[in-house]
Order: structure tokens, then C-alpha cells, then sequence
């Protein structure tokens, strides 16, 4: 396992690495939780608004799903050179790159006025997105006990779950009340105090002489490519109800949908306390099938959606099923991978979040305009079918490779 340098380098302070190995909640680590919660925060402050964004300067659902799509897509396409980059430039430069580009990226959506110039700035969003999320999972990650991973990455989780609790209904309950320009301007601002804060921490230094020369066509690490590619089929799912819940809740006159983000989120965050454990104790068979299970529910749910008691529950369900599978897939991700592979472990991981994230707005923003909003979440429980049946096939593979 890699050393995280957590004080003075020229101080002696191996031996007392070795007796807090086990502390989670170190000063870095919080650090990196607060800086991660408040770029979620106006992340999140932004994803249902947006697409009322889009409706105000005219676009129609298919430009809608394009707008939201293409930023996954390019924080998919820069993931892999921010692998790289963690492992030869360091963390500090990835993560601090990347969240100043966010900065700029969202200060600027206030002043689009045409859904190209909006295009072009959610592509230069998404490169900063793709460095900074890599860059803070692959931080947390570094400061986590081996032996708790699976906790410790439910706790990082938490911050950005936090976010997203307050995030949407803030973002939704500002834009009735101040403009677009002000409310950009908010989440923006909100970025800028994340790279403040992520400035002050003690960063893992690279080590030259341990970092093998980057290979011309390494792009991913294998590794952690089957629990990437469970993730991807669920996440296509979340790019449903990003950029159409809140249409298709108001095409139906069931409102509420700020409470369905923050039930959602406190779903989330009632996993963390007992999910990341569960995984280290007795791995990805305890929790992955069971969250999926209730993901599923929460898909048919919202296809049927004929109440906001409904819109309720299906987001109960959708926050604990997301919130057990999703950092039980992370920790999973990393855990085969070398300790200098695991910035390429974590870019993957997310390469495969984001496109389905990315595909999932995209392919739905025609769905809908073909066949209904309803029909996006009858296809999303289908792609959610998609991943256990794949699951199984993962898990019966590796046990038959298995020495008997």
C-alpha cells in the first residue's frame, strides 16, 4: 500500500502512520469530504434547473437530452488522461485544474444566451468535472484504510449525498425566485470555495521512480472493468430522472419533485451507515443484488406514477438502492487494482458512470419524444434488469475460475 505523506516530509513520522492506519476521519480526509460536498452542492443546484434552462431559450426534449448528455461524455473522454495525470502530475494539480475549470464553466451559464454557446460550455463543464471527480475519489481513496474502504468510501459518498438532499430543491426554489444568471453565479461561487478548501490538503506525493511510463493505448484499468460495467447499466437509469422527472411529474400535475429529490438523497444517506460496512465485512453478494432489486421497483414506479405517494416511494427506493450499490461497486473497483493503478481504477469507474449517465439523457430525450415520458422509466428498469443478469454472469465466471 502506497504512504499518504500526511505532515512534514522531513519529519519521522513513519511509526505513527502505522498506529493511526485505521483512522478514517483524518483532517485531509475531511478536507476532501467538505470540498467534495460543496462542487456537489452546486453541481446539484443545477441539475433540474437546467433543463428549464434549456426550455427558456427554446429547446425542445431531444436538445434537452443532448444538453445534459454531451457533458458526461466529455468528462468521459478526458477521464482517462486525468488517471494518468494523478499518477505523474499528482493529485494537487489534477483536482485544483479541475475544479477551476468548473468554476469558469458554471459562472458562464448565466450569460448564454443560445443553446450552442450552452453546448460548447457544458463540454468545457464536463473536462472539468471528469479531472475533479477522478482526482477526489482517487484523494479519498489514498486516505482511507485498506481494511475500511468500503466504509470509508460510504462516508465520502455521504458528502455528495448531503449535496444532493439539498441541492435540487435549493436550485428549484431559487430559480422561481432569482434569475438564471444569479442562480449560475451561486454554483459557481460554490466551486470556488471547494477549491479553496481542497488547496490546504496534504496531498499523496508521486513517486517518480515507483510510476510506470504511461502505455499509448491505456485507457482503463481491467481491473476494475466488470463492477464499471454493472455501474454503467444502473446509471442509466439516474439519466432518466436527472433530465425528465421533473417534466414528466409536472406533465402529469403531481407535484412535490423537490421532495423527491430530498427523500432520494436521505435514502442515500441512511445506506452509508451500514452499506460500506456490509461490503467490508461480507462483500459485493450482500448488497449488490438487494440495492439493484429496489432500483428496479423504483423504475416501474415512476413508469406508473400515478400520485406524488408514489413519487415518494420510488424515491425511497431508488436512494437505498443506489446508495448500497454504488459505493460497494467503487470500492470493488479499486480494490484488485495496484496502488499506482488506482487513479486509472477510479477514471474508470467513472468513465463508465458518466456514459451511462451521458447515453442515458441522450437515448431517453428520444424515448420520450417518441413514446412518453412514461416510457423512459419502463426502458430504465429494463437496463437495470440488464446489469443483474450481467452480475450473474460476473460472479459465476469468477467462481469457476476458482481452484476447487
Amino acid at each position: 500500500m502506497e504512504e499518504i505523506v500526511l505532515g512534514n516530509p522531513l519529519s519521522k513520522e513513519a511509526p505513527r502512520q502505522g498506529v493511526s492506519s485505521d483512522k478514517i476521519w483524518t483532517r485531509d480526509f475531511i478536507l476532501i469530504c467538505l470540498s467534495n460536498f460543496c462542487v456537489f452542492l452546486g453541481f446539484q443546484m443545477t441539475l433540474p434547473t437546467l433543463p428549464l434552462f434549456v426550455e427558456q431559450l427554446g429547446g425542445n426534449d431531444q436538445l434537452i437530452g443532448i444538453v445534459v448528455g454531451i457533458f458526461t461524455f466529455s468528462a468521459l473522454l478526458i477521464r482517462p488522461n486525468a488517471g494518468h495525470s494523478l499518477e505523474t502530475k499528482g493529485r494537487r494539480f489534477v483536482y485544483l485544474t479541475g475544479l477551476g475549470i468548473f468554476v469558469f464553466s458554471v459562472g458562464t451559464f448565466g450569460f448564454v444566451k443560445s443553446l450552442l454557446f450552452l453546448f460548447i460550455m457544458r463540454i468545457i463543464q464536463g473536462l472539468g468535472w471528469g479531472f475533479s471527480t477522478t482526482a477526489s475519489g482517487t484523494i479519498a481513496t489514498d486516505l482511507i484504510p485498506a481494511n475500511k474502504r468500503g466504509e470509508g468510501m460510504g462516508y465520502y459518498g455521504l458528502s455528495g449525498n448531503i449535496a444532493l438532499a439539498f441541492g435540487p430543491s435549493l436550485g428549484l426554489a431559487l430559480v422561481g425566485v432569482i434569475s438564471f444568471t444569479q442562480l449560475f453565479l451561486i454554483c459557481a461561487i460554490l466551486g470556488l470555495l471547494a477549491l479553496l478548501l481542497s488547496s490546504t490538503i496534504r496531498f499523496k506525493k508521486v513517486e517518480a521512480k515507483a510510476t510506470p511510463p504511461v502505455k499509448k493505448w491505456d485507457f482503463y484499468e481491467k481491473s476494475a472493468l466488470p463492477p464499471s460495467l454493472l455501474l454503467f447499466f444502473i446509471t442509466v437509469t439516474f439519466g432518466g430522472i436527472a433530465s425528465f422527472l421533473p417534466l414528466y411529474s409536472a406533465q402529469k400535475g403531481i407535484e412535490g419533485i423537490q421532495w423527491y429529490f430530498l427523500l432520494y438523497a436521505v435514502a442515500l444517506m441512511v445506506t452509508r451507515t451500514f452499506a460500506g460496512k456490509l461490503y467490508d465485512s461480507r462483500g459485493h453478494k450482500a448488497v449488490f443484488l438487494p440495492g439493484t432489486l429496489l432500483i428496479l421497483v423504483s423504475m416501474l414506479l415512476l413508469s406508473w406514477l400515478p400520485n406524488s405517494t408514489i413519487l415518494f416511494t420510488a424515491a425511497v427506493l431508488y436512494g437505498l438502492g443506489f446508495g448500497t450499490v454504488q459505493p460497494a461497486l467503487q470500492a470493488w473497483s479499486v480494490k484488485e487494482s495496484s496502488a499506482n493503478r488506482r487513479g486509472m481504477a477510479n477514471a474508470t469507474f467513472f468513465s463508465f458512470f458518466d456514459l451511462g449517465v451521458g447515453i442515458g439523457a441522450i437515448a431517453f430525450g428520444q424515448i420520450g419524444h417518441w413514446l412518453g415520458y412514461s416510457s423512459i422509466y419502463m426502458v430504465a428498469a429494463i437496463s437495470v434488469l440488464c446489469s443483474i443478469l450481467l452480475y450473474f454472469y460476473i460472479v459465476m465466471k469468477s467462481s469457476v475460475r476458482k481452484p476447487a
